[in-house]
């Protein structure tokens, strides 16, 4: 079955167009793309989608329903999550999605976006890993803990209300960020795990997801660009990871442009979600992390056939 897939962050949008084997689980990717268009920008402080962001959003949309028309789709599913979740124009963004792909957004609530980013990430893990795992999904709005089995059973999952967009916005202001600027997000973070009922430290792998983890993989690993194929199912030492983030939160936004596997619509948040990637870590007993490039826009397309329980 031919599949397209929209996850739409507070900081990106990414599309997965896949023809999907239910029965025998194979993946045959035919398009891949990702968009910075910043949806959550301001949104922790107003409420609001600004009208900027929903334009820059649905640039985006217009170019991915050229790309999904071209592959003669046979079903689509788009999922919102955190910024729009907090936004009091929502309406306004599904409508205009709506209006240009032809399919209406679902706002997912943290819950189905935990469920999804742990399908996705799980799917094609080699065996080796011990149970149970936790799914680590840093995004730029919330952040998702997700405890589950390697039959993909989820034991605990929640999704916090932080992330790199949302932390940099609240307290990380000044280039570099200042001690006391730290201190402050680094509290922010340490509260809002004290509140999880996910603990990190239950788990007996970490696998981390999604934009911040990979690029700070990639950091970790000194790669002269970002690659895919290398930072997928890579492994990273946690106290490699710890000071790669020191080293990041160091940074200026220019500093971070510079390096040859930063986007440069990371750069101005990546500090803010690694020393979110560092406080989970800090609370985990593993030595090392595992690196997943499937997430949860690999969990909405494997819904559309069947392949995540309650898709």
């Amino acid at each position: 079955m031919r599949v397209a897939a929209v996850d739409c962050g507070t900081n990106t949008i990414k599309l997965l167009v896949a023809d999907l084997d239910a029965d025998s689980g194979r993946e045959q990717e035919l398009v891949r793309e990702m968009r910075m268009v910043r949806l959550g920008q301001g949104v922790d402080r107003t409420g609001r989608l600004s009208e900027a962001a929903l334009e820059r959003v649905f640039g985006a949309v217009d170019e991915y329903a050229e790309m999904v028309s071209r592959h003669d789709v046979e079903a689509i599913r788009f999922c919102a999550t955190s910024a729009v979740r907090d936004a009091e124009n929502a309406a306004d963004f599904t409508a205009g999605v709506e209006e240009r792909l032809g399919v209406r957004p679902e706002v997912v609530t943290g819950e189905e976006e935990a469920r999804l980013s742990y399908a996705g990430a799980t799917r094609t893990l080699q065996a080796g890993l011990e149970p149970p795992f936790l799914v680590l999904d840093i995004g730029g709005g919330s952040t998702e803990l997700i405890l589950g089995d390697d039959d993909g059973t989820v034991r605990e999952a929640q999704s916090l209300d932080i992330g790199s967009v949302r932390l940099t916005e609240r307290h990380l202001v000044t280039d570099p960020p200042t001690p006391e600027e730290l201190a402050a997000a680094t509290a922010d973070v340490d509260a809002a795990l004290d509140a999880c009922r996910v603990d990190p430290d239950a788990a007996e792998a970490v696998i981390g997801v999604a934009g911040t983890v990979t690029t700070t993989a990639a950091a970790v690993l000194g790669l002269t660009a970002y690659d895919r194929t290398v930072l997928n199912h890579a492994v990273v030492g946690v106290s490699a990871v710890e000071g790669t983030v020191n080293r990041l939160l160091s940074m200026t936004v220019e500093e971070r442009k510079a390096l040859p596997f930063m986007h440069p619509g990371r750069a101005d948040v990546i500090g803010a979600g690694a020393l979110i990637l560092q406080r989970v870590l800090s609370r985990t007993h593993v030595r090392s992390m595992l690196v997943s490039e499937a997430d949860i826009l690999d969990g909405i397309a494997w819904s559309l056939v069947g392949g995540v329980s309650g898709g």
